[in-house]
C-alpha cells in the first residue's frame, strides 16, 4: 500500500464526517446558504430587478423569485454574452458550459469562481465517501479513466464554452494527473468512434483501476477493448479494476450487460451530477439513495409533481419535505441561476440525513392515454421483467403508439439487446404486467381496453450510436431521452 492511500484513509473519513454532521443538520445548512447566495446575488443585474436586498428568508425568497426554465434566462445570458458584468453573478462567469437539451436545444449555464468548486469539490466527495465507507483505497495507486467530453473550449463572446466534463477536465488537481488517462490529445478528439480506439490504446496495458462515465458509452469502450485485446472479460483485461464511478442515468437496465462484460459485479459509486450544479452522490454501498450536497453553493427548493403546470405551485425546504412523494428539483446556485427549474425529478428516501433517488424528468414521461408513466417505472419494470426472462440490454427508449395499423393503441418499446432474450413475447408480457404493477393508472388503462400490452421494437446493435451522432449527441456525456410523450425521438429510430 502506497503512501497515497494510506493518507487517504483518514483524511476521507474526516471529510465525510463533516459532511455528514452539515447534511443532518440540514434545514439550518441550508439556511447559511440562501443567505450567502442573498448577499451576492442582491448586487446584480438580476438582485435589483427582484430586490434581493429585502429578502431575509425562504418565504421572502419565493415571493421575489418566481420559476424560471432555461428559456426564461436566455435575457440575462445574452447579457452576459454581450459582455455585461454583473447580470446573475458578481463578474461574469468563468464558462459557459455548453449542454444539448433535448427540450431547449443548446443551453449555455454560467459556471463561475464560486460555482467551479461545487462541481470538482462534490466529485471528489463521493470517492472520499466510497473510501470512508469501504476502507478500500487501493484505487488511487493506479491509473483512473473518465470517460469525457472535450478539454478544448470554444468561446461565445469573449467567455470559454464547452462541455461541463470538458471544463472539469482542466482543473483536474495535480495529484491526479499521473494517475488520469486518456491523455489531453486524446480527450480532445471530437468524434466518438475515433476517439474510442484511441482510449482503448492508450489504456490497453495500462494498470486501470478506476473507470467512469455513463453506463451505455462505457459499454462501448469494454467492448471495444474485448475486441482489441481478445480477453474474456474487463477483469481479464485490468485485473485490478475495483471501482466504476457512473452518474445521468439509471445503472439497472445496464447492469447485466455491464457485468457480463466486466466478468462479475465491482463495486461502484453513483454520482448526480448536472451541469447547473453537482446534486448528490452515493455516500454508502449499503443504503438507497444519493445524498444531497447542501453545504456547497446551491440552495434547493421542491415542487411536489402533483403541483406542476399550476399557476402557483407550491415550493417547499428541505424542512418540508416527505419520504416517498416526488418532487421538481428547483435551485437557486452561486453560479446566478435563481429559481430555476432543473427539470428533474427526485424522491426522498430518508430525510436524516436527505438523501433521494432519482425518478425522471419533468418533460420526459408518457402520458399520451393519461397514464403518466415516468422513468422510475419503466426502468423498474424493465428490471424485473429481466430477472424473469434473462437478457441483456444495451440501451432503450419508449413511446406511445396513438395510431397504429392494426388493434388498440399502446407503449412501444425501443430497445437494442446486447443479448437477445430466449422469447421477446414473454419479456413483453413480463415488462407489461410489472408496469401494471408500478402505474395503476396504466392498469386501468389496460384493463379497461383503452391500450393493448406493450410492443417491443428489436433494433440493430449500434442502432442508438447511429441515432445519437445523427442527432449531433456524440459524446461521451449524452443520454438517449428514456420516454417521450409523442413520437420525436423514435421516428429516427425504425
Amino acid at each position: 500500500m502506497s503512501l497515497k492511500s494510506t493518507i487517504a484513509k483518514p483524511y476521507a473519513r474526516l471529510v465525510t464526517d463533516t459532511v455528514l454532521r452539515r447534511a443532518i443538520d440540514a434545514a439550518a445548512t441550508q439556511e447559511r446558504v440562501l443567505r450567502k447566495l442573498l448577499s451576492k446575488g442582491s448586487a446584480t443585474r438580476f438582485g435589483r430587478e427582484h430586490k434581493l436586498h429585502d429578502v431575509v428568508d425562504d418565504a421572502g425568497l419565493k415571493q421575489a423569485v418566481p420559476l424560471r426554465d432555461y428559456e426564461g434566462f436566455i435575457p440575462y445570458i445574452d447579457r452576459i454574452v454581450a459582455g455585461e458584468s454583473d447580470v446573475l453573478w458578481p463578474g461574469q462567469p468563468l464558462y459557459l458550459c455548453k449542454t444539448s437539451g433535448t427540450t431547449s436545444g443548446a443551453k449555455y449555464i454560467p459556471i463561475t469562481r464560486e460555482s467551479l468548486p461545487n462541481h470538482i469539490g462534490s466529485a471528489r466527495r463521493a470517492l472520499l465517501a466510497y473510501i470512508a465507507h469501504s476502507g478500500r483505497a487501493e484505487f488511487v495507486d493506479g491509473k483512473m479513466i473518465f470517460l469525457q467530453g472535450s478539454p478544448v473550449l470554444d468561446t461565445k463572446g469573449r467567455i470559454p464554452t464547452g462541455r461541463l466534463s470538458g471544463i472539469v477536465a482542466n482543473h483536474v488537481p495535480g495529484y491526479l494527473l499521473k494517475n488520469r488517462l486518456p491523455s489531453f490529445a486524446t480527450n480532445s478528439i471530437v468524434d466518438w468512434e475515433t476517439k474510442v480506439e484511441a482510449i482503448v490504446s492508450e489504456t490497453i496495458s495500462a494498470d486501470m483501476r478506476l473507470i467512469s462515465g455513463i453506463p451505455a458509452w462505457v459499454q462501448m469502450y469494454f467492448e471495444r477493448l474485448l475486441a482489441r485485446t481478445g480477453k474474456k472479460n474487463v477483469r481479464e483485461a485490468f485485473p485490478s479494476f475495483s471501482l466504476f464511478v457512473y452518474g445521468g442515468v439509471n445503472y439497472a437496465p445496464y447492469r447485466a450487460r455491464m457485468e457480463s462484460l466486466i466478468g462479475g459485479s465491482v463495486p461502484s459509486v453513483e454520482l448526480f451530477p448536472a451541469s447547473e450544479g453537482f446534486i448528490a452522490y452515493q455516500d454508502k454501498s449499503n443504503e438507497e439513495g444519493l445524498l444531497l450536497v447542501l453545504d456547497n453553493g446551491i440552495y434547493y427548493e421542491y415542487i411536489p409533481t402533483c403541483e406542476l403546470g399550476k399557476p402557483s405551485p407550491k415550493r417547499l425546504s428541505i424542512a418540508q419535505v416527505e419520504v416517498g412523494v416526488n418532487y421538481a428539483l428547483v435551485l437557486h446556485t452561486n453560479a446566478g441561476l435563481w429559481g430555476y427549474e432543473i427539470g428533474d425529478t427526485v424522491r426522498f428516501v430518508s430525510l436524516s440525513p436527505p438523501r433521494i433517488v432519482v425518478t425522471g424528468r419533468t418533460k420526459h414521461f408518457t402520458s399520451a392515454f393519461g397514464e403518466h408513466v415516468i422513468a422510475e417505472e419503466v426502468e423498474g419494470a424493465l428490471k424485473d421483467a429481466m430477472v424473469q426472462v434473462p437478457c441483456e440490454v444495451a440501451e432503450f427508449t419508449v413511446a406511445p403508439q396513438l395510431a397504429p395499423a392494426e388493434g388498440l393503441p399502446h407503449h412501444e418499446w425501443f430497445i437494442e439487446f446486447a443479448a437477445l432474450p430466449a422469447d421477446i413475447s414473454a419479456l413483453s408480457s413480463a415488462i407489461d404486467s410489472a408496469l401494471q404493477k408500478r402505474n395503476p393508472y396504466y392498469r386501468d388503462l389496460i384493463t379497461g381496453k383503452v391500450l393493448r400490452p406493450l410492443v417491443i421494437r428489436a433494433l440493430p446493435r449500434g442502432a442508438f450510436a447511429a441515432w445519437m451522432k445523427a442527432r449531433g449527441m456524440s459524446d461521451a456525456q449524452s443520454k438517449v431521452p428514456r420516454l417521450a410523450n409523442d413520437r420525436r425521438y423514435v421516428e429516427g429510430l425504425r
